[in-house]
């Protein structure tokens, strides 16, 4: 592929580029990039908006470079300041070790594994805290420069707490470049004052700066906040091919053009043209297909199109016995479609609970003369039983 077309294949939906002058030289010089995206293993679960960035590190490996999935295990336990309102909470060595697991299984989803290469940054930020190198790295970074940033500005303002290990976080992100020689590095717009610190570490220690990449938070279904699994409008790398689906074909015809963009490498101009529904069904066509193949695929449009289309209830519902005379909220905690009684009766409140089709109305029990089928929102089906 040619510089030009390979350069506007990278640039497509990124936000910031430092910069393209820089990315172009080292396009055209032949050299196989070593192409950095790190993640801090702070949950069990990755959804779209992670795969953002991984489909960029993606098409760097289509391209013929070289990815390096940086696994943050040292900097987990620190906790990344980035867009956040709180310290995070530290977790223990086991879990993150067990967080990393799932993070690899699933980043590989996207990502050629064979030619993925994946460090933890253990290996050289152990040493590295220990000796007096960090005590040079220290003394080229003013408080002034990392006390500029948005977060902390905002957190000094409401009076919330920062720690000095946050502070220092940037700086072992930085030191990540250093260590891998990076060209590039990939990350979220939340991460451009820590990717900017790498490209300045890395001038101080006499090697070429790495070329900065951020591409935007992907927002989620609910097409108001940005994607995550604690604001429950997330679709995840792990769901069913039927979960996957129907989640896509809920988003606005709007969000779906960002999908496109952030997530496909389809040609917009064409997708424009397209029936707002048809786009939409090909879009999740393309997600599932790349999640769960594309019997997967074709299992979610059959499931769409006979809950959905078709208004009927799926075949394979499970089932909850001995649930005559429960409430509606307990029925709700124990399948695990709400997490507590608060979240159940919110959802009866906003009217995304139906029996046998009719809306309830109140959290009241449940009588069961015959088997009744319970829907929440446009996905959930338990069949109710004696």
């Amino acid at each position: 592929m040619e510089v030009k077309e390979a350069l506007k294949l990278l640039k497509r939906g990124t936000i910031d580029l430092v910069s393209e002058a820089e990315l172009e030289k080292k396009l055209t010089s032949g050299k196989k990039l070593t192409v950095k995206l790190g993640c801090d293993p702070t949950s069990s679960d990755l959804h779209f908006g992670h795969s953002v960035v991984l489909n960029k590190l993606r098409t760097f490996q289509d391209l013929g470079h070289t990815a390096v999935l940086v696994i943050g295990d040292f900097t987990a336990g620190v906790g990344d300041p980035s867009g956040r309102d709180s310290t995070r909470p530290m977790l223990s060595r086991e879990q993150i070790l067990k967080n990393a697991k799932t993070y690899t299984d699933q980043a590989f989803k996207v990502l050629d594994p064979a030619k993925t290469i994946v460090r933890f940054n253990s290996e050289w930020l152990d040493p590295f805290i220990t000796t007096k190198e960090i005590l040079g790295t220290l003394s080229k970074v003013t408080m002034a420069q990392v006390l500029e940033r948005d977060d902390f500005k905002k957190r000094m303002k409401a009076g919330n707490p920062i720690s000095v290990l946050e502070v220092m976080y940037s700086l072992f992100q930085g030191q990540d470049s250093v260590a891998l020689k990076a060209d590039v590095e990939l990350g979220g717009t939340d991460q451009i004052f820590n990717l900017l610190v790498g490209r300045q570490l890395q001038k101080n220690n006499g090697q070429e700066p790495q070329v900065v990449m951020t591409m935007p938070l992907l927002v989620g279904t609910d097409g108001v906040k940005k994607m995550s699994k604690s604001y429950g409008n997330y679709i995840g790398l792990n769901d069913t091919p039927e979960d996957m689906f129907g989640k896509i074909m809920s988003i606005s015809d709007e969000l779906m053009m960002q999908y496109y963009e952030l997530l496909t490498i389809e040609n917009l101009d064409e997708v424009k043209q397209k029936h707002p529904m048809q786009a939409k069904k090909d879009l999740a066509r393309i997600l599932v297909t790349r999640f769960h193949g594309e019997e997967g695929a074709r299992a979610g449009l059959e499931h769409f199109e006979k809950v959905f289309s078709k208004k009927e209830n799926p075949d394979d519902m499970p089932e909850l016995k001995n649930a005559d005379g429960k409430l509606i909220s307990a029925i709700l905690i124990e399948a695990g479609i709400a997490k507590s009684k608060n979240e159940a009766r919110r959802l009866i409140d906003q009217g995304a609970v139906k029996i046998d089709g009719e809306k309830a109305v109140r959290d009241e029990a449940v009588s069961l003369d015959k088997n009744r089928v319970l829907q929440a929102g446009k996905r959930h089906f338990i069949k109710l039983v004696k």
